[in-house]
């Protein structure tokens, strides 16, 4: 038995294959303690913990930690003169016209930022030894009073000689058994100071967390039986065994999303659509990302809160835009959707657990798209007349009808996802009419025709059972581990030698890491170079495979990278300006089987009503509204406008689109000519 539980704001979502057999369901989150919500998800399906041979997890546990400063209290050390650089920053504003804007915060008080007395120079030469007298005397004992639960190390160009941070390290365990120590060629072994420091200060601030959580979590599973392998996402679309993800939190930041991602490429690639754009929309917020010839991009770098971190992620793009986000007006008067989200507790108002606001949740009950009868195949109550008063107000704000204020949010909130879907497409070079929409996630379904139209997509394609693709994604990733390495050479004659020579070492490495992990099967690698013309300032990345790495020359390594800068930038230099190797990175993958995200049970199958109205807008029209499963069954073709529930979601068909599902169980939205 495989099971993936992933936790999200609203509902924590169980996929589980057994013998041939798929069981999804769905329970409120628990975000106090997210680990209730998880063993909740495994009793609400009936499973015995002791049959599961394999345990895939995804939560926002580290997300949240950093978003509400709820981690653990970190010391920070520098080398000195350098204790100021995580306040420093970096010269930018990210808002030009804000009078009042302040620089994200780090999660440390400058009171708690130390310095320890050293100097490695850009070449991984000494020229100061680290003063151990010095940082026992004047250091260590304020770490001792300051009852920190981790410490950060990062020292100027550790990444080319971490010698002094190792020592370091060894002295504050010695001193302080029991708390974290992070370093910062551990978790990023790359040049630019601000982007390390940022990076090892956020894992350590969410060390404690992960590491707490995933103890009682193991706990927990172990009291019930559970003897099996237990993983966890990471950010980058790859899984890791928890004890693992312990000593290295902060690549477990953006989980969920990156499963979700995984999930929906897995399955739809089943059915020969290689180009998308995903679209995951939850309770609290949408994610999408942009999927070329099967893979997801990988960005070297992300921000939370505002704060860089400096690690392989999938290029995941978030707006503050769920079924669960609030609909508000400004001080302007304007109506408003979002980022504040209702989140599992209270929720929205039509779940009736004293939420007074309206959501997007709610504007769709209010428009027909959600069917109360149908929420959760039926198994959740929805209080209607909550819902309408949640919108009283806001109604005699704009002296318009309910449902027109109720259909004006949901228009607004397919704006910003619009948006989101341009930064990844239109902004980058790629026309999104070349790519299909896939939406998943509980809302997602209801929205992405009317998105698609916007974007000028024809085909939306919805995988099975979409409101749990994040935990399908869990059981469909991969193992996967990178490493980078700061390696700058500008490329002549000999660079392609030397590269091969590091990326052989770094490869070792991964393959080391990965027995010490209790996995001796083999291993697929990719190779990946971060390139620039000499005098840029932010590199173009260049994937290479095993093969085109073994025949790597000067010529085909300075055509490949004069194409890469192309395709982003839509102009190169060809006349033979030189060019730079910035930064190596080898990822290592350990390939799991994959599995159909389709469920064969019928015990959450709804029975079709008749043909209730559904508000397009302007008037109360009459629509279609059938299940998915009955669909699926007689083969059929559904022309729009009509609602498809499902025990997950509801998919929308509106006017002037058509739907199908295809052999791989993938629900297919097209749109007519």
């Amino acid at each position: 038995m495989k099971v993936g539980v992933e936790v999200g704001g609203t509902f924590t979502d169980l996929v589980a294959h057994s013998d041939g057999r798929v069981q999804v369901i769905k329970v409120p989150s628990t975000p106090a303690s997210p680990d209730i919500g998880v063993l909740d998800a495994l009793r609400a399906a009936g499973i015995d913990f002791a049959q599961i041979d394999d345990f895939a997890h995804g939560s926002t546990v580290a997300t949240n930690a950093v978003l509400e400063r709820k981690g653990g209290k970190v010391a920070f050390i520098a080398t000195e003169g350098f204790r100021d650089i995580l306040f420093l920053q970096r010269h930018d504003r990210k808002q030009i016209y804000d009078l009042f804007y302040k620089k994200p915060a780090p999660p440390v008080k400058r009171r708690d930022c130390f310095e320890a007395r050293e100097r490695v120079l850009a070449d991984g030469s000494t020229e100061l030894a680290l003063d151990e007298a010095r940082f026992r005397a004047d250091v260590l004992p304020k770490l001792e009073a300051g009852t920190f639960d981790a410490v950060a190390i990062c020292l100027l160009n550790a990444y080319r000689n971490p010698t002094h941070e190792r020592r370091l390290a060894d002295m504050i365990r010695s001193a302080l058994p029991g708390v974290v120590v992070t370093c910062s060629h551990q978790v990023a072994c790359e040049f630019r100071e601000y982007e390390r420091a940022s990076t090892a200060t956020l894992s350590a601030f969410v060390q404690p967390v992960i590491a707490g959580y995933l103890g009682r979590l193991t706990e927990a599973l172990t009291r019930e039986g559970f003897r099996g392998r237990f993983s966890v996402m990471q950010s980058n679309g790859g899984r890791l065994p928890a004890d693992a993800m312990r000593e290295n939190a902060i690549s477990a930041l953006f989980s969920g999303p990156a499963a979700g991602v995984v999930g929906a490429v897995r399955q739809v690639t089943r059915s020969d659509f290689r180009n998308i754009i995903t679209f995951d929309m939850g309770g609290t917020s949408s994610d999408v990302c942009l999927v070329q010839d099967g893979k997801p991009t990988l960005a070297p770098e992300t921000e939370i809160d505002g704060l860089p971190v400096r690690t392989p992620v999938l290029d995941i793009v978030t707006v503050g835009a769920g079924g669960g986000s609030l609909i508000w007006i400004d001080d302007g008067g304007m109506l408003r959707v979002g980022p504040e989200s209702a989140g599992a507790q209270p929720g929205p108002a039509c779940y009736g657990r004293g939420g007074t606001l309206p959501t997007i949740t709610d504007a769709h009950v209010v428009l027909g798209t959600v069917r109360p009868e149908a929420f959760l195949g039926g198994q959740m109550k929805i209080d209607v007349a909550a819902t309408h008063r949640a919108f009283d107000s806001l109604a005699a704000h704009f002296g318009l009808p309910v449902e027109a204020v109720a259909y004006n949010a949901v228009r607004l909130a397919n704006a910003n996802i619009v948006r989101a879907i341009q930064l990844v497409s239109t902004q980058r070079g790629r026309d999104p009419r070349d790519y299909v929409l896939v939406p998943f996630g509980g809302a997602g379904p209801m929205q992405a025709a009317q998105i698609a139209e916007e974007l000028g997509i024809a085909t939306v394609v919805a995988p099975p059972n979409p409101g749990v693709t994040s935990a399908h994604g869990l059981l469909a990733s991969d193992f996967i581990k990178y490493e980078t390495l700061t390696h700058r050479v500008q490329v002549d004659d000999q660079t392609c030698g030397q590269l091969r020579e590091r990326f052989a070492t770094m490869q070792q490495d991964l393959e080391t890491q990965f027995r010490q992990m209790a996995f001796d099967e083999p291993l697929a690698f990719s190779f990946t170079l971060e390139m620039r013309y000499v005098g840029q300032a932010f590199e173009v990345p260049l994937e290479l495979d095993a093969a085109a790495l073994a025949a790597l020359d000067r010529q085909s390594l300075e055509a490949g990278f004069i194409d890469a800068h192309h395709r982003i930038y839509f102009h190169s230099d060809k006349s033979g300006r030189p060019i730079e190797v910035v930064a190596l990175r080898v990822g290592a993958t350990l390939a799991t089987p994959h599995v159909s995200a389709a469920s064969d049970t019928t015990s959450n199958l709804l029975a079709a009503p008749g043909e209730p109205a559904l508000y397009d807008g302007k008037v109360w029209a009459p629509c279609r509204r059938l299940t998915v499963a009955g669909l699926s069954t007689d083969g059929a073709t559904v022309a729009g406008p009509a609602v498809l529930e499902d025990y997950t979601t509801t998919v929308l068909v509106p006017a002037g689109w058509t739907a199908s599902v295809d052999s791989q169980s993938n629900l297919i939205l097209s749109k007519e000519a």
